[in-house]
This record gives C-alpha cells, structure tokens and sequence, in this order.
C-alpha cells in the first residue's frame, strides 16, 4: 500500500511539473487561429449568411499545456450572422453586436417536451439603419415559420457538427463546425443559475457577471429520442453554453484544469460502456462533472494534500453515485438531466466504483505517462523500457528525465511554433488574400496566443497589398483590408512603445489614404501607387525588424539570430548598395559560426518583391521540380546566412569590388556549404548558395 501512495505523488508531481501554464505559443492554437482566420476567405459559409466563427472545446478551455494533449480536432461554432434568437416574451432588440449583417431573422425561443431542446419561431425581422447602428423592427404576422437548418451537404455529420478536412491548411486536425443562433440574453431555461446560493465563491460575480453579458447558442441537433419523428429531427434545437463554459473552465485554478484533462484522457481511453449502441460518457459528462465539483467544493479540498489521482477518484465515484440514481444534472438548466435508459447506467457505475487508486495511478504510468516518455529522445524513453509501478524508486527517476527534458525545451518548442506559426501566416495570406473581415478575425485570434504574431501578420498584409497595387491598382477589398490592420495602431497605445516615431508617422499617413480611399484611387491624396508602395514596403520592414528584435531575444539561447536581414533587403531593392553590403556582411560574420538551425526568409511573393530575378528564377525553378516545397516552412524559404551571402556578392558586383573582396566572400561562401549545407533541409538554400559560388568564380576569373 505505500508504494501505491508512492506512486500516486510521483503521478501528481510529473502532471504539475509537465503541464506548462499559460504558453504564448501552442500548435494547435495556432491551427485553430488560422482556421478562425480563414474562415471568411475559404468554405465557412451559410447560404447567404457569413458564418462567424467561434473557437470552442479544449483548445479554448484549458490555459495549460499538457505534454499529452490528446486534441483530436479543432471545435468551432459558426454564428450565422442573419438570423437571432430571443427568450419567448422579450421584445427585439434595437442594437446588436457588431458581428450581425444588415438585415436579421429574430426568432423566438419555444421549449419542447424535454428540457434543454427548443423550438425556434420567427418573430421578428430586422433591418439595419443606413445612418445608425440600430435596426428597424418588423412583426412578421405571416403563418407560423419552425426555422430550421439543413445540415447536408457540409461535411460529415458528427453530432450537431459537420467535420471538415483541413486540405487546405496541410493539417491532422480536422474542423469540427457546429452552426449555431446567436441569443444575445441569457435564457430563461438557465434563469436560476446565476441566483443559486454558493457557498465556496465559485464562480464569483465577476465570472457570473460575463457569462450572463454573453448569453447563449442555439445549434441544430434534435434529442436522440426524437430523431426518429420526422417533423421534431429537422426543427429541434439544443441549448449550447459554450461561451459560458469557456469563461467558466479559463477561470479554474491550474490543478482543477489538470484534473479536468486526466479525466478527458481516462474517458478517451478507457472503455466503461458496454458497446456502442449504448449511451456513452462524453467529454460532455466530464465537464459537467468537473464545473460541479468546482462549485461544490473548497479551494483547500483541491489544493491541501494535493493528489491529483486521489480527486480524480472521488470524482469518478460521484458520477458513479448520478449514475446509479439514474441523476446527471446539467449544470446551468436545473430540470436537465443528461443520462437516460440508453445508457448502461448500472454497469458503468459499477465500474467506476471498482477503480481504486492504485489502479488508476498504475493506468496513468502505463497509458499516460510511457506515452509522453515517447516523445523524448531515445536515451530518456529508454529509461522506461523496464519500469513500472511496482518498481517505485526506477519510475521516479525516469519521470524525473522527462520532467528535465520537456523544462529544458521550452525555448526549442516555442521557437518552432513561433516559425511555424509565422509561415501559415504567410502561406494563407498569400493564396487566400484578405478582406476586412479575415483581417478583424486573423488580428484578433493571434492577439490571443501572442501580439507580436499579428504585427506580423500586419506586416505580411501590407507587403501583400503593396504587392497587389503595384500591379493591379487600388481596390475598395484592399483598402479595407489595409485600413483595419492599420487602425490598431491608431487606435491603440499599446503598440507605440514598440513602433518607432518614423513608423507612426507612416502609420498616419497610412491612415487618411485609407480614410479617403477614392481621393487614392484617384491619385488625388499627393500619394502615387509607387509613393504608396514605398510606404507599405518601409512600414512592413520595420515591423519585420521588431519581430526580429523579440525573436532574438526570446529563442537567443537555441538560434542565432540576426535583426537588420529585412533592412538589408528594403536596401537592396532601393538601391542602396553601400548600406546593403554593411548590413549583410555583418551578418554573414555573425552566421557563419552559427549552428545549423537559423531563421529564414519565405519564398512568397509577399517577399520574393525585395529579390532579383536571379533569385526569383531559382526558386521558380525549384517550385517546378517540386510543387511541394511550397508548402513547407523547411524547403520553401532560404536561410538568413545565405541570403545575406547572396546580398553581399550581388553588392560587391555591383559596387565593382576589388578581386580580393570577391575572393573572401567566396571563401565565405564555401565554408557556408561545408558547414550548413549538409545539416540544411532548404533545398533553395543550398542551390543559391551554388549560385553565390558560380557568380564569383565567373567574376573573379573572367
């Protein structure tokens, strides 16, 4: 019995010290971000209505970070933008979010036979003012109108969600997008939940406060009870409380939220029903479980003695007592019950109450713990290959390798998302453009993992749009587009202290182009395409060159960074030889002893405008011999040192440099290739940097 209670700390000391908390930077929040992003530009959408996108599920929900995240999909709900509901009684409103389009279907919210499903009526129908935010109401007096929603023909249906396959953005996720009806008003069906006496101040009034601010949705899903009656399967609706159970559980102390995810993994992997024709205990169920016991319980209840396998017993063995009683409770409808005869309720109660702790803590090593073992380097999983829980002092020390392990690569793992997160960036606003909205949405998610990925993404949208003028003109789309990435800084202070008094002037230029963006189309604000160009190019480069600035010092520990690389190239494409060379032989002294990981520039066309054609053709070529080099943040770019190798050899040549300048930068040139090339993945790299050597031996013997 010790060595089981032994086991059960060395569990809880690993999940504490492998959670991370609040990373700026997580992979799959930065799939989901772009996945809200996109959605304006790609297939997201609803008849004549935008959907606008919410992220949902546990990338939303849980501020840690596991090192076992066991995130199988990315959970968005798509708000229709036309339509609206309201609690049966209540008057229309005359003002809405922002989010709502011009013309909106209000409906009424009707309760059905079983609590927690409704029926929507069309009640109302609104029409935005042309010289005001608010709407004019019209009654609709026609015949009664169930509004429904037909879900065919959008992906596979999975519960109230279509699934989608990321084709587009090259991931493992697929999009679960769930269609829901916005209700601004907190429903009358939840009406005693804020009001409940609490005893232990959770939720506290602030929390309460903003759950009510944001109300509820409503999403297309019939009981399953119902969906053999034809009429109710196409015109029921389920009350989602999403928004509220995002504030809830971002609310929760950091071993609630670890208790949370080890009981999402024991569900996941765990088969307590008999079969799949039975009810099954969802992620659902756990939630609920874990807001109850939130609630119901002391901080000192979680936090004295802590043992996270000891709570999750407890836990476990409440809901194997509502199973019993056949007595689920929802958490915010108070005559909701969310188990039924369908579920094998007896025998799954009996088997959870058959775990004990030291089973539990021996499932955790073996289905949790060896896994995360696996994602370590050889020499440190090895460690487990004879190590179980009977063996307690072997498997403290292995643990205590990976521990070491994953806090000794945090700086590695968050410098790679960082680039990884910086090439989506680029990859979609290149392909896909941008509009106001994509670029309100693509703003706003990345602010959430972290502002320096939207300055960015601003940079990227005015190097794309600088790009797109130069050849097509001015167009409203782009204008808009420009003049929302634009007004954060106008609007905000946060961003001045990074931006220099150059950069906010330019930005205020920027500004009133965008303000009288017909003036502009018509060359009549004193800016020409090329002046306005120049400024998008100057602008984007000094946002470049923070984001260099932070990423030195964020991930100096793991890479070699240089900062002035963007400045090297905007001189170079001014013509600006002298300052070009300075800067780029600077960093090639800095490089060339660097190791051979280093931060790269994309190929896009966003970028490729500072290039030559030599450069250009090169990586046209490379692009044709392998389209899928595209697509990949490795091949598709060229590293800082060979390009600043590049920059130096194409000054030198221009500025007419002596034999003995070109022969040192071919010397250069081919220590690069020894040291980096064999270790580099960029194949672009590795071809310019023949080029570099080809341009010099040609100058040098001819």
């Amino acid at each position: 019995m010790a060595d089981e209670r032994v086991v059960d700390k060395i569990v809880t000391k690993f999940l504490l010290n492998t959670c991370r908390l609040f990373p700026r930077l997580n992979e799959h929040a930065v799939e989901a971000a772009v996945t809200c992003a996109m959605a304006p530009q790609t297939h997201y959408k609803f008849q004549d209505g935008q959907l606008i996108p919410l992220l949902t599920g546990s990338i939303a929900e849980l501020y840690i970070e596991p090192m076992l995240q066991y995130v199988g999909d990315i959970d968005v709900m798509g708000q229709i933008g036309d339509v609206l509901a309201i609690p049966r009684g209540h008057p229309p409103p005359a003002q809405l979010p922002a989010e709502f389009l011009n013309f909106v279907k209000v409906c009424e919210i009707t309760d059905s036979h079983l609590s927690g499903y409704v029926y929507l009526t069309l009640r109302y129908l609104l029409t935005k003012c042309t010289d005001s935010d608010t709407y004019n109401v019209i009654e609709y007096e026609g015949p009664e109108i169930y509004f429904s929603l037909n879900r065919n023909g959008c992906g596979e249906l999975h519960g109230p969600a279509n699934v989608h396959h990321n084709a587009n953005l090259h991931s493992l996720l697929s999009v679960d997008l769930v269609r829901c009806v916005r209700c601004v008003t907190w429903p009358s069906q939840a009406a005693d939940w804020s009001s409940r006496h609490r005893n232990y101040g959770w939720p506290d009034s602030s929390t309460v406060n903003s759950v009510l601010s944001n109300g509820c949705d409503l999403v297309r899903v019939a009981h399953r009870h119902c969906r053999l009656d034809e009429w109710m399967n196409i015109r029921q609706w389920r009350l989602s409380f999403s928004r509220a159970e995002i504030a809830l559980i971002n609310s929760l102390m950091p071993v609630q939220q670890i208790v949370y995810h080890m009981l999402r993994f024991f569900t996941k992997t765990e088969h307590i029903t008999a079969n799949s024709a039975e009810g099954t205990l969802s992620n659902y169920h756990i939630k609920t479980l874990v807001l109850w016991a939130c609630e119901l319980n002391p901080k000192s209840w979680w936090a004295d003695d802590l043992n996270l396998v000891r709570i999750c017993i407890e836990l476990l063995h409440t809901m194997a007592v509502w199973l019993t009683e056949a007595r689920y409770p929802h958490y915010f409808i108070s005559n909701c019950n969310l188990v039924d005869e369908s579920f094998a309720l007896q025998m799954i109660a009996g088997r959870l109450l058959l775990i004990g702790r030291d089973w539990l803590s021996s499932r955790f090593v073996d289905n949790y713990v060896r896994q995360c073992a696996h994602i370590c380097p050889r020499y440190v999983s090895q460690l487990f290959d004879d190590v179980g829980a009977s063996r307690p002092t072997e498997l403290e020390n292995a643990i205590s390798a990976v521990v070491y392990w994953r806090l000794n690569t945090t700086t590695e793992n968050m410098r790679g998302r960082f680039k990884v997160a910086e090439y989506s960036i680029v990859v979609n606003v290149s392909r896909y453009s941008v509009n106001v909205k994509s670029c309100v949405y693509w703003m706003t998610e990345l602010s959430k993992i972290d502002a320096h990925l939207s300055l960015y993404f601003t940079a990227v949208v005015w190097l794309h749009v600088a790009r797109k003028i130069s050849s097509d003109n001015f167009d409203e789309k782009l204008m808009q587009a420009l003049s929302a990435t634009v007004n954060q800084f106008v609007d905000s202070s946060s961003y001045h202290s990074e931006l220099s008094f150059l950069l906010l002037n330019v930005v205020d230029i920027l500004a009133r182009i965008c303000k009288h963006q017909t003036a502009a189309v018509n060359n009549s604000s004193g800016c020409s395409t090329r002046e306005v160009v120049e400024l998008l190019q100057q602008s984007a480069v000094e946002l470049l060159t923070t984001l260099r600035h932070f990423e030195r010092q964020e991930f100096a520990s793991v890479v070699t960074i240089v900062t002035t690389d963007f400045e090297a190239l905007y001189a170079y494409k001014q013509g600006d030889y002298q300052r070009c060379l300075q800067l780029s032989k600077q960093n090639v002294c800095v490089l060339l002893t660097a190791g051979a990981d280093m931060q790269s520039l994309p190929i896009y066309p966003e970028f490729i405008q500072f290039l030559d054609d030599d450069i250009v053709s090169l990586a046209a070529l490379t692009l044709i011999v392998n389209p899928q080099y595209r697509d990949s943040c490795f091949y598709g770019s060229v590293n800082q040192l060979t390009l600043s190798l590049y920059l130096m050899t194409q000054c030198q040549l221009k500025l007419c440099h002596s034999l003995t300048s070109l022969t040192q930068t071919l010397d250069y040139s081919k220590v690069a290739q020894r040291r980096h090339t064999a270790r580099c993945p960029c194949v672009l790299s590795k071809l310019t940097l023949k080029l570099i050597e080809r341009k010099l031996v040609t100058s040098i013997t001819t």
